[in-house]
């Protein structure tokens, strides 16, 4: 049997699409993290937006990523437990990665007791206050109707226009790496107002694309976002005691909010 180990964080792969490494040496780069930390992880939570466009169909699931889809399931076989979150570029993964691997899929934030701790673990979109249009767009895209008429779509046609928008849909340059204040977070807000109904330890977070370390009000929660992997490769550790973010090889080391840590990358 396996000794209790580690609890590892990631999130924001979004393979798919390039950024400072194309998306063929990214998907290699992690595939190097996964076998860096299987020897001590317990459990891997892969928070949202891992491919930067993703649709099942009833028989068929993107091309590509095959390594990293090896790797999961070497490591489901090997004992270590793997929660994945949809984010806003894979909202539409539906059963294949339960049914071929035995991971679940969360598509809303979940509280998850680690070791005495409590976690507030989920992607990020949509939460916190404004951003009304994305609102809006993701009931629709959630909508079982409109998943529906676009599996009626070909294959080749369907994802090629999917993938096609997916990039268009932000900047995959290193913009934006700037830390707005407590006031302007939308996710620490969020955390903050979450803290008077769900007394968590730790709310984890992606989509921010920005690591961040920030004691929340009450002087002993902590919102940890996970920064990105287009420029940062960014994660988070949990010990069982304490929780870290780190950088795997040449990460950017730079982390946010009001515990700004300077970490040293972690190296094979």
């Amino acid at each position: 049997m396996r000794k209790p180990g580690k609890t590892y964080f990631a999130s924001d792969f979004h393979l798919g699409v390039d950024g400072q490494l194309s998306s063929r040496e990214r998907e290699q780069k992690i595939v190097r993290w996964l076998d860096f930390i299987k020897a001590d992880a317990d459990a891997i939570y892969l928070v949202g937006d891992v491919f930067d466009f993703w649709f099942e169909y009833q028989t068929v699931v993107p091309k590509g990523y095959v390594r990293l889809l090896g790797k999961l399931a070497e490591l489901r076989d090997a004992g270590i437990a793997i929660y994945f979150f949809t984010g806003n570029h894979d909202m539409w993964m539906f059963r294949y990665f339960e049914e071929e691997f035995g991971i679940p899929i969360y598509r809303k934030p979940i509280v998850r007791e680690i070791y005495g701790k409590t976690f507030f673990i989920g992607h990020g979109d949509g939460l916190g206050p404004g951003d009304h249009g994305y609102k809006f767009l993701k009931k629709v895209f959630a909508n079982p109707v409109c998943q529906w008429l676009f599996e009626r779509l070909h294959p080749n046609f369907g994802v090629s226009l999917a993938s096609y928008w997916s990039r268009k849909s932000r900047s995959v340059q290193p913009v934006g790496k700037e830390f707005y204040g407590e006031d302007k977070e939308w996710l620490i807000i969020y955390s903050n107002q979450k803290l008077e109904t769900t007394p968590a330890d730790y709310f984890v977070f992606g989509h921010r694309h920005l690591p961040i370390n920030h004691v929340l009000k009450n002087g002993t929660s902590r919102y940890i976002n996970l920064g990105d992997w287009l420029f940062d490769y960014a994660y988070a550790v949990f010990d069982g005691q304490n929780m870290e973010l780190q950088f795997f090889e040449n990460g950017a080391g730079k982390v946010f909010g009001n515990q700004n840590l300077t970490n040293k990358p972690a190296e094979p």
